[in-house]
């Protein structure tokens, strides 16, 4: 059987409470199970047992280098439902000085930030399949700053995406 999707993701990080204090903020987790130094947390919608593990390695812990000196994970994604979402959490995102970059990749509208370790993650909403046109596909090959007032008024704050290119 193929693979479906991505179950979960976890994280080393320098301080836990510090790390659930920011993704719990920042995109809404909820914590499902916790010890000392490692905290399990659940998305708001998900179905998971757990979408976030975080592991504690201590202050004393580098950067990570994964990108500019060693091959690593540049950065994980997660998906909204609306842009009403994106929006709400772009916002959240800017106050927390967490936003690091926002992109047009024409099919999907996509966040980037950093938690507090410096670890970047993305939230992205996708164009819903319906939706989707020769020249939303064909834009694919450009990255684009994302202009979310815009993409806002063209699809609708409350338009669910979700299945995109995915189908």
């Amino acid at each position: 059987m193929p693979v479906q999707r991505l179950n979960h993701a976890v994280l080393y990080v320098r301080d836990v409470s510090r790390s659930v204090a920011f993704y719990q903020e920042a995109l809404g987790f909820r914590v499902v199970q916790a010890f000392p130094g490692a905290a399990f947390l659940q998305a708001e919608g998900s179905s998971n047992d757990h979408d976030l593990g975080l592991f504690q390695i201590g202050a004393q812990a580098g950067p990570s280098s994964a990108g500019r000196a060693t091959v690593g994970l540049y950065h994980l994604a997660w998906e909204v439902d609306t842009l009403a979402e994106l929006d709400r959490i772009a916002a959240r995102l800017t106050e927390m000085n967490a936003l690091v970059g926002a992109s047009d990749h024409s099919t999907t509208k996509a966040l980037y930030a950093k938690d507090p370790d410096g670890l970047e993650f993305e939230v992205s909403w996708l164009v819903p399949a319906g939706l989707l046109t020769d020249e939303i596909l064909d834009g694919r090959t450009q990255i684009k700053p994302l202009d979310l007032a815009k993409e806002l008024e063209r699809y609708g704050a409350e338009t669910r995406g979700g299945i995109g290119v995915s189908v």
